[in-house]
C-alpha cells in the first residue's frame, strides 16, 4: 500500500481520505486517541486530544529481534524518532492490533485507515477496538469499496492473472471488505453508525491526466450513484445497553412544602343525665 499511495490514483485517494478525516475527527473530544496503521496519512492531525498515538501492526516484532521495516523506520523518523520535529511529533507504538496495549474502556477515539482490509484477522482487530473504547467512544473507518469501478477492474485483473496476463490496479494485499458487510460487523459489536459516505467516483485510470479529465464524475457520482464510490468512510459510536448518562442539574429539583398543618379543636364527649354520650 505504501508504494501504491505514491501513484496518481493513490494520491487522489489519499487526498480525499485526508479531507474526510480532517472533518470527522476535528470535533471529537476526549483525552486519548489512536490511529492504527498507515503511516502515510496523519488521520488525527485536526484532532485536539492531548494524547494521540500512531500504532503500527507488527505482530512479529519480538520474534525478529525488534527489526523495523523501511516503512516503519520512516514512520519512526517522522513521528517520534531522532531528528523529528517536536511540534509535529506523535508517539509511535509497535504492537499487535489483535492485542492492543491499552486497558478496557480507556480510549475516546480510534481511527482505522485501511486497517481492517490489510489485517490478517479483521474480526479480532475490530473486537479489540470495541474493548478499548469508552462507552460513547468513536471509531472512524475508511476502506476500499469492492462494488465500484475500481473494484470491478481489480476483479477483472485477478481473472486475467489466472490466465497468465494482466496487471492488478489496486494493491494485492489483504481482502477488501464490503460496506454492508462491515456495517453488520459493527452492529454485532453494539456499534451504531453515526455517519457514512462514499467518494472517489473517477474511473480506474493510472495517469494523473486522465484522472483530471474525469473530475466531473466526483460531483455526478455523489448525486446519481452514491454507493459506488471507490472508497467508503464510516463513523460509528460504541453504545452500551442499559447505560444512562448523567446530565448536569441546571435547575434545582422541586420539593414539596412542609408547612405545619393546624389541628382542629377536639371536643371531649360527656355523659348526660340519661347515661348517653352527648
Amino acid at each position: 500500500m505504501h508504494e501504491w499511495f505514491q501513484t496518481p490514483p493513490g494520491r487522489y485517494l489519499l487526498e480525499w481520505e485526508r479531507a474526510q478525516y480532517e472533518q470527522a475527527v476535528a470535533d471529537v473530544f476526549g483525552y486519548h486517541a489512536v490511529q492504527l496503521g498507515m503511516a502515510d496519512l496523519d488521520a488525527l492531525q485536526t484532532n485536539r486530544m492531548p494524547h494521540r498515538w500512531l500504532a503500527l501492526d507488527t505482530p512479529g516484532f519480538a520474534a525478529t529481534g525488534g527489526a523495523l521495516t523501511e516503512i516503519e523506520a520512516q514512520a519512526e523518523a517522522s513521528h517520534g524518532g531522532p531528528g523529528a520535529n517536536p511540534v509535529a511529533q506523535r508517539p509511535l507504538l509497535r504492537t499487535d492490533f489483535a492485542a492492543l496495549p491499552f486497558p478496557a474502556a480507556s480510549l475516546d477515539l480510534v481511527v482505522l485507515p485501511h486497517t481492517l482490509e490489510l489485517n490478517a484477522d479483521p474480526h479480532a482487530t475490530l473486537r479489540e477496538v470495541e474493548r478499548v473504547l469508552v462507552p460513547e467512544g468513536r471509531v472512524v473507518i475508511c476502506g476500499l469499496n469492492p462494488a465500484s469501478l475500481w473494484g470491478l477492474r481489480q476483479r477483472r485483473a485477478h481473472l486475467c492473472r489466472r490466465l497468465g496476463f494482466g496487471e492488478l490496479y489496486l494493491p494485492d494485499a489483504g481482502e477488501f471488505i464490503g460496506y454492508w458487510r462491515l456495517r453488520d460487523w459493527l452492529r454485532l459489536l453494539s456499534f451504531e453508525v453515526e455517519s457514512s459516505r462514499f467518494g472517489c467516483y473517477r474511473p480506474a485510470a493510472r495517469s494523473e491526466q486522465w484522472l483530471r479529465r474525469f473530475e466531473w464524475m466526483d460531483r455526478a457520482g455523489e448525486r446519481w450513484w452514491p454507493i459506488f464510490g471507490a472508497a467508503y468512510f464510516i463513523v460509528a459510536v460504541k453504545r452500551v445497553h442499559g447505560m444512562r448518562l448523567l446530565t448536569p442539574a441546571w435547575k434545582p429539583a422541586k420539593t414539596l412544602a412542609s408547612a405545619p398543618v393546624s389541628v382542629a379543636n377536639y371536643h371531649q364527649p360527656t355523659l348526660g343525665s340519661t347515661g348517653k354520650r352527648s
